[in-house]
């Protein structure tokens, strides 16, 4: 579930009051496209319309339906002009409901970007999968060592990681390559060459995945190439697989440098390919695992 709508769902179960701010109609250039969504509360801001002026007057608004208890929706048409103090030239149409039953009914199902399967718990594992935890993605985080996977999504904190994120502990790691779906994506980036070659390997004998992320070097590259090639597979298929991963021109190890890249280049991936009418994880992913 898309994460907004997801803590949207969490704030009606818990009987936080708040109001649903929707991008109704956009003319022009504006900062989100109609239908974007954020949640309101008295002291929490969830989401954004696009920032700035207008942003900080939706939430005006927002609040003082509640602090009036006013239930009843309406819209705001916004110039993005002088007014505001911004020179997008376009115009928006926001509208203001209570968070309700019905206001998350019609919230929509947004199909995910992609669904991942990220193989490895480590430092750079841990923060692509932070990265990943903002995005309206499903991810499989994959690792043999139980004890690798945070309990808390930050370091610090009681935060958990999100539903959309979701830990599988097992043995055979890379049995877990026949649960994707078809046209998934996968990141191979565990703690040791021999299981980084077994994955890859039952990644590429599939043939039908959308992208195919492999850490290392380019000399690891090749190793692993001359390896595919020994075990038969055809030099196009061998060619789709991307070693080193990140976008270039980013300079720095730090795990943190490397997933920013990771993840940036996941995004202009899938900006390239028709978006999934799903991403429905198969029934035998469902065996054999702990979160």
């Amino acid at each position: 579930m898309e994460p907004n709508r997801a803590r949207a769902a969490a704030w009606l179960a818990a009987g936080r009051r708040a109001v649903v701010v929707r991008g109704a109609e956009t003319r022009g250039s504006a900062p989100r496209e109609a239908g974007t969504r954020m949640l309101v509360a008295v002291d929490e801001a969830a989401g954004t319309i696009g920032g700035g002026h207008l942003e900080l007057k939706a939430i005006d608004e927002a609040r003082a339906m509640l602090q009036a208890g006013d239930a009843a929706p309406r819209s705001h048409h916004y110039p993005l002009g002088p007014a505001l103090g911004q020179c997008c030239g376009g115009a928006v149409t926001l509208g203001f409901e209570r968070l309700d039953a019905e206001a998350l009914a019609t919230w929509p199902v947004a199909a995910p970007r992609f669904f991942l399967q990220l193989y490895g718990a480590g430092h750079v594992g841990r923060a692509i999968a932070r990265a990943l935890a903002p995005l309206n993605v499903r991810v499989d985080w994959i690792d043999e060592r139980e004890d690798e996977f945070p309990a808390q999504f930050f370091e610090t904190g009681a935060a958990p990681w999100p539903d959309h994120i979701r830990k599988v502990c097992v043995d055979a790691v890379e049995a877990e390559v026949r649960c994707a779906p078809a046209a998934a994506y996968y990141l191979v980036l565990t703690h040791r060459h021999d299981l980084d070659m077994r994955i890859t390997e039952a990644i590429l004998a599939r043939a039908d995945f959308a992208f195919l992320g492999l850490i290392g070097s380019k000399t690891k590259r090749q190793r692993f190439i001359h390896r595919f090639e020994r075990h038969g597979f055809a030099p196009e298929t061998i060619a789709r697989m991307t070693c080193p991963i990140g976008i270039t021109g980013i300079e720095g190890k730090e795990p943190e440098v490397i997933a920013a890249g990771v993840v940036a280049q996941l995004l202009q991936a899938s900006s390239a390919q028709p978006a999934p009418t799903h991403c429905a994880v198969p029934q035998a992913a469902l065996a054999d695992q702990t979160s």
